[in-house]
């Protein structure tokens, strides 16, 4: 029997795509083919714009008190549904089913957030800036807003951005991975449950053809982007080259630092799950371990000791810590690179090539893999891995991990392990990256706090989720009054 294809979500009706090219959305642990994702065309991208624009003045009128009522609906649902759809994501990326079930419960913060538009979206006012003349300055909705979103958090991410759009009185449509696009599909069943007005949010499937159909669309007055640097620069610069508010979200190398004083028990506890957790599938994952001083050998011996315990499997599985990689492409990528380590001297203290995993013989495992004695030169070092590799280099101070760290192309998250409150500071004050830990694995930023990174991780200025994201999505339009 054939593959479902998937339809795409336009104008409160679900409807079956046009194009005749399609993609395998395929289980990335068995590798069993879980359905077909349509590539829709710019046709059918401007079509959904044009629905979604002559939607949003009804929608742009609607008090933002009601608007908020059908997010108390919406966050109902995904609780009902929450279950299923953390199922679906494992199936269709791979994490555990914890890891699945922790993304979904990040999406729905952020709907409850968003529920909070009467107070979250409130302007300012001074009465006589001079004799007898007012001032108030009111934040409104543009028009139609889109999202390009990621094969890593599919449930979450989108959810970063359209909860906020549709808040405040934006209509938006969702250009989820076709990698991964079927917890979008399963969450707008819950949209079209909750009963927005049609034209209001939508949801089209596709690849690099309706990505840039939603840049180039005079239409769109702004595009949310979350994936690779490479990606994003162009997201952005194409998107800005058309007039539009643009937020890309960026790769990451993401630094952790060591010190002599270190809790080595909870940092190596915080640290398995930053490097491991999702399989390295995330712009979060620490990646390169500064050890500072002679802390070195024994943050070594118990952190290799530790990652020899994680199980490999299908991420249903009770007994699984961590899944597999997304692809077989992306797991071949996974490996170059560590043969690139090997062979230009980095030494190899744990293997996770070649792994084996008994019942899933077609499924894209890499198991965790540990270097020491890398060179910054090395690929491993300079470049984002996405997957469950991590390098430790010794370093002799702070002032020489911090140098490494500003010397980076990336700026997205980065933590230090100490008990010294002077070195947690210092730090944090000279570290240049946007998303700091102190003593914690993965610095992510709750909703009510924006997220997003610095130098290559980041193109843009006002970044995801939290007050920016109010910014980003309203114009500040200041109203200047004198009466007769």
């Amino acid at each position: 029997m054939p593959a479902q294809i998937i339809r795409n979500y336009v104008n409160g009706k679900w409807i079956s795509s046009k194009s005749s090219k399609t993609l395998e959305v395929r289980n990335p642990a068995t590798d069993e083919v879980l359905a077909r994702v349509p590539l829709s065309t710019r046709e059918e991208v401007d079509k959904a714009v044009a629905v979604a624009k002559r939607a949003f003045w009804e929608w742009r009128k609607t008090p933002p008190l009601v608007r908020s009522r059908y997010f108390f609906k919406f966050k109902n649902l995904l609780e009902e549904n929450f279950e299923d759809i953390s199922r679906i994501l494992v199936k269709e990326n791979g994490k555990t089913l914890p890891e699945a079930r922790g993304s979904v419960r990040r999406a729905i913060e952020n709907v409850e957030v968003a529920a909070g538009i009467p107070s979250l979206m409130m302007g300012h006012s001074l009465e006589d800036v001079a004799q007898g003349i007012d001032c108030v300055a009111m934040r409104q909705p543009l028009g139609v807003f889109a999202c390009v979103t990621p094969f890593n958090f599919p449930a979450m991410v989108p959810l970063w951005f359209f909860p906020y759009a549709l808040a405040c009185g934006n209509t938006f449509i969702v250009k989820p991975s076709e990698q991964t696009p079927l917890c979008q599909n399963r969450i707008f069943e819950l949209l079209d449950e909750v009963g927005f007005p049609p034209g209001v949010i939508n949801l089209v499937n596709g690849a690099k053809e309706s990505v840039d159909a939603l840049l180039e669309n005079p239409d769109v007055c702004g595009v949310s982007f979350v994936g690779s640097s490479p990606v994003a620069r162009h997201v952005y610069s194409t998107g800005a080259a058309h007039g539009k508010r643009v937020q890309a979200l960026g790769g990451a190398k993401n630094f952790i630092v060591v010190m002599p004083d270190a809790d080595l028990d909870r940092a190596v506890s915080a640290l398995l799950d930053s490097c491991f957790g999702c399989a390295g599938e995330r712009c979060l994952a620490g990646s390169l371990i500064l050890t500072v001083g002679d802390v070195h050998d024994a943050f070594k011996e118990k952190f290799l000791k530790a990652a020899k315990k994680i199980t490999l499997g299908n991420g249903l599985d009770e007994k699984t810590s961590m899944g597999p990689v997304i692809s077989k492409k992306h797991k071949d990528r996974i490996v170059a690179l560590i043969d690139s380590a090997v062979k230009d001297g980095a030494k190899l203290l744990l293997d996770g090539r070649g792994v084996s995993v008994p019942g899933y013989p077609k499924g894209h495992f890499v198991g965790p893999t540990i270097f020491e004695k890398v060179k910054s030169s090395m690929a491993i070092v300079k470049e984002e891995i996405f997957g469950p590799v991590v390098s430790l280099m010794n370093v002799g101070s702070l002032d020489k991990a911090l140098d490494l760290i500003l010397k980076s192309e990336f700026g997205n998250a980065t933590s230090i392990f100490t008990q010294n409150g002077a070195h947690a500071r210092e730090f944090a004050y000279r570290v240049g990256i946007s998303m700091i830990g102190i003593n914690i694995g993965i610095a992510a930023p709750m909703a009510f706090f924006t997220f997003g990174g610095a130098k290559g991780s980041f193109f843009g200025d006002l970044k995801a989720h939290g007050r920016d994201s109010i910014e980003f999505f309203t114009d500040k339009r200041v109203i200047i009054s004198r009466w007769f």
